[in-house]
């Protein structure tokens, strides 16, 4: 082993089980993501939680990390043109003892031979979250040809995404993986340019004028249902959060759909604005800096 950094990261050993990596990744997940942590140490630990689950919650990936370390993705000689490789050796049939491969798998796949199981990680929309989906995953998978050469052989596989899926589940598959096994699909969900996730609750950031703050009233706002109506109360605050029930993710517990206030001033004040302005300075006695002392 070369490089420990990604273990490091999530906390966990090197002999950690992938159950144990995705219980690391869900807890640093849930204390450092930004909705939750806004710190700059929070977002550092966050990236690199995330950049080391990426890697050690594949298992092909992981296998390349732990022979190679850092360096687990660059291209490597194949072992035709690697001069290591061309002393002119040959296996002969005779050299082959059935009993030793045959313990080989046995130790590795289980009693039942070559059956193995296959994890894959794929990513939808939160559309595709909401609403359900079907996809066609396409795979390459290992096979032996009859030269004896390991090549790679494309499936496609039929997914049925179930609505309100939350990102991190895994969808099993049984006997669709290679020789039998059971495929095992973790499912991701797409950064999504209006939306941000948190469990089953979405979250939005929602642009209000500061006269609608100060009044209040009804503004348009997103849904991923469509656009309604939110009353905005009185003497709103930057960042406050406005509630819809059961806007969020579809599940046992329907999540809700949070509006989170950010007051933005207009880009530009007309003349007859500015006078606007100046007036409500004079006569609204409020100093927002009173707390500071100053």
């Amino acid at each position: 082993m070369t490089d420990t950094a990604h273990y490091e990261a999530l906390g966990v050993p090197q002999d950690a089980s992938a159950d144990d990596i995705k219980r690391a990744y869900r807890k640093m997940a849930r204390k450092y993501h930004p909705d939750v942590n806004p710190s700059p140490e929070a977002d550092t630990k966050f990236k690199a939680a995330a950049a080391a689950y990426d890697i050690l919650g594949d298992p092909e990936k992981r296998a390349a990390y732990d022979r190679y370390g850092a360096a687990w993705d660059q291209d490597r000689p194949d072992p035709g043109q690697d001069t290591r490789w061309q002393g002119g050796y040959a296996f002969d049939e005779r050299d082959i003892n059935p009993e030793m491969f045959r313990d080989f798998f046995a130790q590795r796949y289980g009693a039942g031979g070559m059956r193995q199981d296959q994890h894959v990680r794929f990513e939808i929309t939160l559309e595709d979250a909401i609403a359900g989906a079907r996809h066609t995953l396409t795979l390459q998978l290992p096979q032996i040809d009859a030269a004896g050469r390991m090549t790679l052989m494309t499936r496609n596989v039929d997914l049925q995404v179930p609505k309100g899926i939350l990102p991190g589940q895994q969808l099993r598959l049984q006997g669709l993986a290679k020789d039998g096994g059971d495929l095992f699909v973790e499912i991701a969900i797409k950064p999504h340019p209006v939306y941000r996730i948190v469990g089953r609750d979405l979250y939005v950031n929602l642009p209000v004028a500061p006269w609608e703050a100060a009044l209040g009233g009804k503004v348009k706002m997103p849904t991923p249902g469509g656009a309604v109506d939110l009353t905005i109360p009185a003497d709103a605050k930057h960042g406050q959060k406005l509630r819809l029930r059961g806007r969020g993710l579809p599940g046992a517990q329907q999540g809700d759909l949070y509006a989170e206030l950010h007051i933005v001033n207009p880009p530009k004040l007309s003349g007859k604005a500015r006078d606007l302005y100046q007036q409500l300075a004079r006569e609204q006695r409020f100093n927002p800096r009173a707390k500071l002392g100053v």
